[in-house]
């Protein structure tokens, strides 16, 4: 993990450092039956935005159409560090803080659900109500990427990160972006408890509407079990990590029509998804730090 030292922005732009991600371990994909009783209707409303600020000011409407990833283009993930995309590659996701690739279909990736490393200390300061905290007031950390989960659990709350981070999906459409991908929807899995589906649902309609607004499309990041749900509250398209190697890609590629992107990070995996959905899906194998090509360790293959 690692990458360029983080710079401060305004009050409401937390710092910023590409952070490569890693896999997650598997999930556990809850049954038809038991989403059948939890997944209730999302709360409905539209994010609050303006420059970065506490939500005073509505979203920017966009003349732009939203166009989602064709099914099956060939994809390449550089959220890692950007670097020219290979030949046959028509779709690529860099980090909000990248340039997009020329000539190709974009993709901004935000963490939207959870806090940047770096960054915790400026959320501390800045908006300590809106991190996580245990019943014994500790902060919620994911870690498998030491990453603190945002305090989804209110509408109020809701409406104040949706100003926040819909502030940098509005930067991800004035950099030339067409689509955004909106990280780790399945964080009520690690918040001990203190969330729900309904709450990360009902975050990401205000994040879809925010999307839709400056013009991008915005894909559900993980969460199988929910790509039903997603799709009903507006995601356009899917990226999945590893979801070959857990037999997961067929909730992503029902609910999205194949406008599926997989990430897979071991070669097991690669031709698992590759024998089923070669033909089908947006398919590639990266090294789990998504190193630029040209860096030590860097691994790209596609079916």
């Amino acid at each position: 993990m690692g990458g360029r030292a983080p710079t401060r922005g305004t009050d409401d732009q937390e710092p910023r450092t590409v952070i490569a991600r890693a896999p997650r371990p598997l999930r556990s994909a809850l049954s038809a039956l038991t989403l059948a009783g939890v997944l209730a209707a999302t709360a409905v409303g539209c994010a609050s935005s303006g420059d970065g600020g506490d939500g005073d000011s509505a979203p920017p409407t966009s003349p732009r159409a939203v166009v989602p990833p064709e099914p099956h283009v060939g994809f390449d993930y550089q959220i890692g560090g950007p670097y020219p995309p290979a030949p046959g590659v028509g779709a690529v996701s860099r980090d909000r803080t990248a340039k997009p690739a020329d000539g190709l279909y974009n993709i901004c990736y935000v963490n939207a659900f959870q806090a940047q490393p770096d960054a915790t200390e400026w959320w501390q300061e800045h908006h300590p109500d809106l991190l996580l905290r245990s019943a014994s007031g500790d902060l919620v950390v994911d870690q498998d990427w030491d990453e603190v989960l945002f305090d989804i659990s209110t509408p109020a709350k809701r409406e104040r990160l949706a100003a926040i981070v819909g502030a940098w999906i509005d930067g991800c459409a004035t950099a030339g972006y067409q689509a955004v991908e909106a990280d780790n929807l399945d964080s009520y899995e690690r918040s001990q408890g203190r969330l729900t589906p309904e709450h990360d649902l009902a975050f990401a309609r205000l994040l879809v509407g925010r999307a839709h607004a400056a013009g991008l499309a915005i894909g559900q990041k993980n969460a199988a079990e929910l790509a039903p749900r997603g799709r009903d509250i507006g995601f356009d398209f899917a990226v999945a990590e590893e979801c070959g190697q857990y037999d997961e890609c067929a909730p992503y590629a029902t609910a999205f029509d194949n406008r599926v992107l997989v990430i897979e990070y071991e070669r097991e995996g690669l031709s698992r998804a590759c024998a089923r959905w070669g033909g089908t899906l947006s398919i590639v194998l990266r090294d789990t730090d998504v190193r630029p090509a040209g860096a030590d360790g860097h691994v790209r293959a596609t079916c």
